[in-house]
C-alpha cells in the first residue's frame, strides 16, 4: 500500500497535481482526486499553511504575516475540515432536471451524519497517507474560502487559486454603488437601467442626494396615488398593460389604514407635488454641464410640511381632492417622468427605501431598530425573528436615523437603495435569482457566464402593508428563520426552484420567450458592466479565478435588477435543487479552469463565454523611428 501511494504520489508531483482545499468543499476535493490530484491537507489553523524546512533550503526564509487577500469575503470562513452537507458529484447527471421530489425530503442531519462517518473512515484511507508524503510540496492548485487564511509567502507560489484579492469595488453594497457610478466613463450606459439607484450615508454629499431623491419621489408618488383613488391608473414605462397582466403580479395599493378615515386633504398639496414634478422634469430635460440649474426640491415648497402630508395620504388612508385638470396633468406629468426616469416603473407609490450594512452579508449586522416596527401598520415581528442588518423604511426620518444611531457606526458605514416596490411574484410570493459567473483574467476581462441558475423564495405572500423580513428578503440565510411558514402550497417546503422549472411557469403565463428574450441579456449586460467600472481597483493576478453568485430581483416587466454580487458563493446545498446545481457548477468550473488547459476543446458544461476583451496591439514597434513634420507659420511684416 505505501509503495502504491509512493507511486501515485511520485506522478502526481511530476505532472503537478498537488492541491489544498480549505473550507466545506467535498465536491472539490472528490472531483480532484478522481484526476489524479494528491491533496496536501490543511491544519485547522490555515495560517500555518507554508513552507517546510525542507523547501527553505531551496528559498529565503519565510517572513510571517498576519493576513492576506483582504477581508471582502462574503461569506462566512468555514474551517471545518469535513466540509458542509454532502452534494451529490452530478457528474452523470444531465443538466436542467432536478433531483426527484423526495431527496427534497432528506433533512441536513442526514448529510451531516454522512459527513461524520466519512470524517472517522478518512484516516484509514489511503489518501490520507499520500497526504504525509506531500506535506513538504507547495500545491499546484488551492481553492479556499479566504484568502487571509493563507500564508502570503506561500500564497505568490501556488499557481492556481480561486479567490482574487481586493475585491470591496466589486463585492461590497458600498463599493458597488460607487463603482457603477463612474460606469459612464467606460460605457456610455446608465447604470439606472438595471441596478436601483443607491446612495451611500456617510458621505455627505450622497445624504443631501438621497434626501432629494427621497422628496422627488414622494411626489411624484403622491400623483400616482391621486389617480389610483379615483380610479385611474397611468401607464408608464415599461409598466405591463391589463391585457399583459401575469396571474401573481403584484399591483400597488395604497396603504389601508386601521384607524378612522382622515379627513380630506385639499387639493393643493396635488398642485405642489405638480410643480414639483414640472421642475423636475424640466430640469432631467434640458440638463447643462456649464450652469447648476436649482434643485425644485430647495425652491417649491415646505418639505416637511409635504412630506408629513405625504405619510397621511400613503400610510394613514387620508384621501385626496383633485379636479379633473389636476387627474389629467398627473397623468400627461407621469407619462412624461416615465420617459426620462427609467426606474418609475419599479417605484410603486409608497416610497419604500431599504436601509443596508455595506460590508455585510446575508442581512448581517445590526441597526436601531427592526423590519416589523417600521411601518405604522406592519406587522410586529418577535425580536428572536427581526432580520438584523437589512431595514424596510418609509419615512426619511427613519432612514437618518437607523443609519446614524448604529451601534457599530464606526465599522460598519450603510448604503440606502430605492426598494422594489412593483417586482414580477410567483403564486404572490417575492423571489430573487442567484445567478453565477467565473472570472479567469481581469487583463483581458474574460467572463464566463452560467446557464443554469435557482430562484430563492421568501416565506410569506408578498405586501407592502407588512415590511417584514420573511416578505421581503430572499436570502436563505434569513429565511430559514421561517421554516414553518409556507406562503402558497404550490411553492416548494425548501422554497427554491430550478431555473428551468422558471421557464416552465413562464410558459404556463404565456411568457415563454421572456427568459431568453429579457432577463439572461439583461443579466449579462449588468455583470458585464459591473465588472468593467470595477476591474481597477481589483487585484488581478495570472493564474487566479473567481466563482461570483450575483443576486437580481425580476421586475413586472421582466426586467433584472442587480442587486449585489458576491465573492465565494455558498456551495452547502439547502434544497434538492441547489444540492445538484452546486455540485454541477463546482465540477464544470474545474472543467473550465483546469481541463481546457490541456484541452482546449473539452466540455466546459453549461458555461458559456460572456466577453472576451480584446487583446490591445503595441502601438509602437522596437527600434521605431519618430520623425515630426509640420509647417512653420510665417509672421506678418
Amino acid at each position: 500500500r505505501l509503495r502504491k501511494a509512493r507511486l501515485h504520489v511520485e506522478k502526481a508531483i511530476k505532472e503537478k497535481k498537488i492541491f489544498a482545499v480549505q473550507g466545506p468543499y467535498p465536491v472539490i476535493r472528490r472531483l480532484l482526486r478522481a484526476r489524479g490530484w494528491v491533496e496536501r491537507k490543511l491544519p485547522l489553523n490555515a495560517k500555518q499553511l507554508k513552507q517546510q524546512p525542507g523547501e527553505q533550503k531551496k528559498q529565503q526564509p519565510e517572513k510571517r504575516a498576519s493576513g492576506g487577500g483582504g477581508d471582502d469575503e462574503q461569506e462566512e470562513a468555514m474551517l471545518d475540515p469535513c466540509g458542509a452537507a454532502q452534494p451529490s458529484l452530478g457528474t452523470t447527471e444531465p443538466r436542467h432536471h432536478p433531483l426527484p421530489d423526495h431527496e427534497a425530503n432528506k433533512g441536513e442531519g442526514e448529510d451531516k451524519k454522512k459527513d461524520k462517518v466519512q470524517c472517522n473512515e478518512d484516516p484509514d484511507d489511503i489518501h490520507d497517507l499520500m497526504s504525509s508524503l506531500v506535506q513538504d510540496q507547495v500545491p499546484n492548485f488551492l481553492w479556499t474560502i479566504k484568502l487571509s487564511n493563507i500564508d502570503p509567502e506561500l500564497l505568490r507560489r501556488i499557481e492556481v487559486v480561486n479567490r482574487y484579492p481586493r475585491l470591496q469595488a466589486l463585492c461590497t453594497k458600498e463599493g458597488l454603488c460607487q463603482s457603477l457610478q463612474n460606469l459612464p466613463w467606460f460605457e456610455q450606459i446608465d447604470f439606472n437601467t438595471f441596478f436601483p439607484r443607491c446612495y451611500r450615508l456617510g458621505i455627505m454629499g450622497e445624504q443631501e442626494a438621497f434626501i432629494e431623491d427621497f422628496r422627488l419621489t414622494a411626489a411624484r408618488s403622491l400623483l400616482k396615488l391621486a389617480l389610483e383613488m379615483v380610479g385611474d391608473r397611468p401607464v408608464g414605462r415599461g409598466q405591463p398593460s391589463k391585457s399583459d397582466k401575469v396571474p401573481g403580479d403584484h399591483v400597488s395599493h395604497p396603504m389601508p389604514s386601521t384607524a378612522a378615515p382622515c379627513s380630506p386633504l385639499h387639493s393643493q398639496l396635488v398642485e405642489e407635488a405638480l410643480e414639483v414634478c414640472k421642475q423636475h422634469l424640466g430640469v432631467l430635460r434640458h440638463r447643462d454641464i456649464d450652469r447648476r440649474t436649482p434643485s425644485p426640491c430647495r425652491t417649491c415648497i415646505d418639505w416637511d410640511r409635504f412630506l408629513q402630508e405625504y405619510y397621511r395620504v400613503a400610510h394613514e388612508g387620508a384621501r385626496l381632492v383633485l379636479s379633473r385638470e389636476q387627474r389629467e396633468q398627473c397623468q400627461h406629468l407621469l407619462k412624461r417622468l416615465g420617459k426620462q426616469l427609467p426606474q418609475l416603473s419599479i417605484e410603486g407609490n409608497l416610497n419604500i427605501w431599504i436601509l443596508k450594512p455595506s460590508a455585510k452579508s446575508r442581512g448581517r449586522g445590526k441597526v436601531g431598530g427592526s423590519v416589523g416596527h417600521t411601518h405604522p401598520h406592519g406587522e410586529g415581528v418577535p425580536p428572536s425573528l427581526c432580520c438584523p442588518g437589512i431595514v424596510c423604511a418609509t419615512r426619511l426620518e427613519e432612514v437618518l436615523e437607523q443609519s446614524s444611531t448604529g451601534p457599530s457606526l464606526r465599522v460598519c458605514k450603510w448604503v440606502v437603495q430605492k426598494y422594489v416596490e412593483r417586482p414580477l411574484t410567483i403564486f404572490d410570493t417575492k423571489f430573487d435569482i442567484r445567478q453565477w459567473f467565473v472570472v479567469t483574467d481581469w487583463k483581458p476581462l474574460t467572463v464566463w457566464f452560467y446557464q443554469d441558475c435557482y430562484l430563492r423564495f421568501c416565506s410569506r405572500p408578498f405586501s407592502l402593508c407588512q415590511l417584514e423580513p420573511a416578505r421581503h428578503l430572499c436570502n436563505v440565510a434569513i429565511q430559514k428563520r421561517y421554516k414553518t411558514f409556507q406562503p402558497d402550497p404550490r411553492v416548494p417546503l425548501d422554497k427554491i426552484w430550478s431555473n428551468t422549472q422558471f421557464q416552465a411557469h413562464l410558459a404556463q403565463l404565456g411568457r415563454a420567450d421572456a427568459w431568453q428574450r429579457v432577463m439572461v441579456p439583461g443579466m449579462k449586460a449588468a455583470i458585464l458592466n459591473a465588472l468593467r467600472c470595477s476591474r481597477d481597483q481589483v487585484g488581478s493576478r495570472k493564474g487566479n479565478f473567481e466563482l461570483f453568485g450575483a443576486d437580481f430581483l425580476i421586475g413586472e416587466d421582466c426586467q433584472p435588477w442587480l442587486l449585489e454580487i458576491n465573492s465565494c458563493p455558498t456551495m452547502s446545498p439547502s434544497s434538492a435543487v441547489t444540492r445538484q446545481l452546486c455540485a454541477n457548477v463546482q465540477r464544470d468550473t474545474l472543467r473550465l479552469v483546469l481541463d481546457r488547459k490541456d484541452n482546449p476543446t473539452c466540455s466546459i458544461g453549461a458555461f458559456e463565454l460572456l466577453y472576451r476583451e480584446p487583446a490591445v496591439s503595441s502601438c509602437l514597434a522596437v527600434g521605431l523611428k519618430l520623425v515630426v513634420t509640420g509647417t512653420s507659420f510665417l509672421k506678418k511684416p
